[in-house]
């Protein structure tokens, strides 16, 4: 199973407090969720937008001040102070909103940039707001003029958004939304080079469910054939693999770590323990990462380095002689890497890794992100 995105609140120094304000619909609420899906639905009545690569958040507007929640409940205003104000400026009193924080470039999406935002220190968040200003797409409504609407189908949810927002200017701005299949699956495809992440499929006549995968997410998918050069011990012991680390050769020859993938059944990861025992032998003498297993700081991507975003864990790797080879499927890369952990699919005992480069991955074309927000006024 692929792991999860990082979240908003896995930054240091969170807290679970939110502010004694009158809100129409007291904090914290749980998101409405999705379940991953191959392909769009063919049946039924959906409402179809855009998923958001960023941090989920839901914000609270009460008459005096604005609350910013994460995905798991806790605060972000203290780590995005501009949005704070503009969201306190710009919505009207007695409002909830679910959308997503993003950092908006002219490349698209900036995800890592969206997670330096989550800095311990008031003066190097003070700095970064200025340098890389967040937005807010705004995606579903909870409560209006003070009105609890959670009950309220997603299609009649979804006017009120718009009557609520119309007229609204950045930093916030409301997703893009269809009924037509046939333009969603187009979206999957060009929306993708504007850094968006999939298209997301809401019933049209659902309620807002709170902790609930009540819609349908389909994501960009594609295969990748790797060099296994190492591999993390599961966390329930040294007879056990938990992630396979894998590697693509740059045009310079270098082999550079591209992500990991940890699919696997238990029974898989003793099986593996067990298969790669024999390439653990010698695979340091020569190993392009030897000197990576010691890198201790947070301005590395490499095997091994501790940042503040992995929280103290156990990031130790055991390296293997550069023999393997196995295909995975992935969604999208960010920057050289991949966006999410890659899906185990077979090894490739045909394929030498010399032959594993950056040249094979597909990359998406550019799309300007003001044409996506375009898409919104034509199909509303």
């Amino acid at each position: 199973m692929a792991t999860r995105k990082p979240r908003a609140q896995q930054g240091p120094d969170q807290t679970s407090q939110h502010p004694s304000i009158a809100f129409a619909i007291p904090p914290p609420i749980e998101p409405m969720l999705a379940k991953i899906a191959e392909e769009l639905p063919t049946v039924g009545t959906f409402l179809f937008e855009p998923k958001w690569d960023g941090f989920r958040a839901i914000v609270f507007r009460g008459a005096s001040d604005v609350f910013i929640q994460s995905r798991d409940l806790r605060p972000l205003d203290r780590y995005f102070p501009e949005l704070h104000d503009e969201l306190l400026a710009k919505l009207p009193d007695g409002c909830v909103i679910d959308g997503e924080i993003v950092i908006a470039t002219p490349h698209g999406l900036d995800f890592d940039a969206l997670q330096l935002r989550l800095h311990p220190a008031a003066s190097r968040v003070a700095k970064l707001a200025q340098e890389t200003p967040a937005s807010f797409v705004a995606f579903d409504l909870l409560a209006s003029n003070g009105r609890n609407v959670m009950s309220v189908a997603q299609s009649e949810r979804r006017g009120l958004l718009e009557n609520l927002l119309a007229g609204i200017d950045p930093p916030i701005y409301l997703t893009p939304t269809t009924r037509d299949r046939a333009v969603a699956v187009d979206w999957l495809q060009r929306f993708e080079g504007a850094g968006l992440d999939g298209v997301i499929a809401k019933p049209a006549d659902s309620p807002y469910q709170p902790g609930k995968r009540a819609m349908i997410k389909v994501k960009h998918a594609r295969t990748a054939d790797c060099v296994v050069a190492g591999f993390r011990w599961h966390k329930s012991g040294k007879d056990t693999v938990g992630s396979l680390l894998l590697g693509l050769y740059d045009d310079r020859g270098v082999l550079q770590h591209v992500g990991v993938t940890s699919s696997f059944t238990m029974a898989a990861r003793k099986s593996l323990a067990l298969e790669l025992a024999p390439l653990r032998e010698h695979a340091s003498d020569n190993h392009p990462w030897k000197e990576w297993a010691q890198v201790n700081d947070a301005t590395t991507r490499m095997p091994g380095a501790q940042s503040r975003w992995s929280a103290g864990k156990d990031l130790s790797w055991e390296p293997l002689r550069i023999e393997r080879v196995c295909e995975v499927k992935y969604d999208h890369l960010q920057g050289n890497r991949f966006r999410h952990a890659a899906i185990f699919l077979r090894w490739r005992p045909d394929k030498p890794p010399g032959d594993c480069r950056y040249d094979q991955l597909e990359v998406a074309s550019a799309y300007e992100l003001e044409k996506v927000f375009g898409a919104s006024r034509r199909q509303r």
